[in-house]
């Protein structure tokens, strides 16, 4: 596996480094510091405000980035592991997306502060960023981390499906594991204009429906790597999975693509998942 981990000093950082290792045998690491000097990203900024030793602040910061993948690469694996590192001047999220595109990384690895939506969406959010335009699968963490022993994937249709099948099967975790395939049917509410149509029992056959998925999806991952059981029920997703999700070491969830203007206005279950589940997230694409 190729996988580009973005590194700053947060301790969130270390631990998704720490986290990948745990959950991946890695062939090819890319470890990513982009250095943001906000305003004085520009020498022209710097010449303006007449700022005093320019040159000298931005060789401190290169070095200080240069010691920050020292430091992390004392955290990987030693033996049989292709290390390139990338400390360059920029703005974090874009320099990460461009060399995840650039080196056809199989997975972005990234630290979460934890900060909340309305926060992330006045201030900005690295993560949250990355999580929001990705091309691959990405891995967000948290505090937790450590050995995986318990995997809750949650599947809303046969495209996730597909995709996280696909995943699971060309991307092994190290160890076994025991993975709980959930779907999570949401109950068209008496308000809803839908609920007006004689739709005969919607919640039974999207239920049956649900079942037939996840059933589907079990028999197809289940080997010597993965003891797999299911669950299908009834109710709001991310209530469901944020409570599923703090006994699990692992939340594996599918994106279904939104991004921008409308990502915002209409929500997504992956979405709101990032901000309330504590154990570390994995985003299929």
């Amino acid at each position: 596996m190729r996988a580009l981990i973005a590194l700053d000093w947060s301790e969130q950082a270390f631990a998704a480094v720490r986290e990948v290792s745990y959950l991946y045998d890695l062939n090819e690491v890319i470890l990513v510091h982009g250095i943001d000097l906000g305003m004085f990203q520009y020498p022209i900024v710097a010449e303006v405000s007449s700022m005093q030793g320019y040159d000298e602040f931005r060789k401190a910061m290169e070095k200080a980035g240069e010691q920050l993948l020292d430091h992390t690469s004392t955290l990987l694996p030693s033996q049989g592991l292709s290390v390139t590192r990338v400390c360059e001047f920029g703005k974090p999220a874009s320099l990460i997306l461009d060399k995840a595109r650039e080196t056809h990384a199989d997975l972005i690895v990234i630290g979460a502060r934890g900060r909340g939506r309305v926060g992330e969406f006045v201030l900005g959010s690295v993560s949250h960023r990355v999580a929001l335009h990705a091309d691959c699968t990405t891995l967000i963490v948290k505090e937790r981390e450590g050995p995986v022993k318990r995997v809750t994937v949650a599947v809303e249709g046969h495209e996730d499906g597909a995709r996280i099948k696909a995943w699971l099967l060309s991307h092994p975790f190290k160890n076994p594991v025991d993975l709980t395939i959930v779907s999570v049917v949401r109950q068209i509410p008496s308000t809803d204009p839908f609920s007006l149509f004689p739709l005969q029992d919607w919640t039974g056959i999207a239920v049956r429906s649900a079942e037939d998925l996840v059933k589907n999806l079990a028999a197809s991952v289940m080997n010597h790597r993965y003891t797999v059981g299911t669950q299908v029920t009834v109710g709001d997703p991310t209530d469901i999975l944020t409570e599923r999700a703090k006994s699990a070491d692992l939340l594996v969830i599918g994106s279904h693509g939104r991004k921008g203007l409308e990502r915002f206005l209409l929500g997504s279950i992956s979405h709101a998942l990032l901000h309330h589940v504590p154990c570390p997230v994995l985003i299929v694409r």
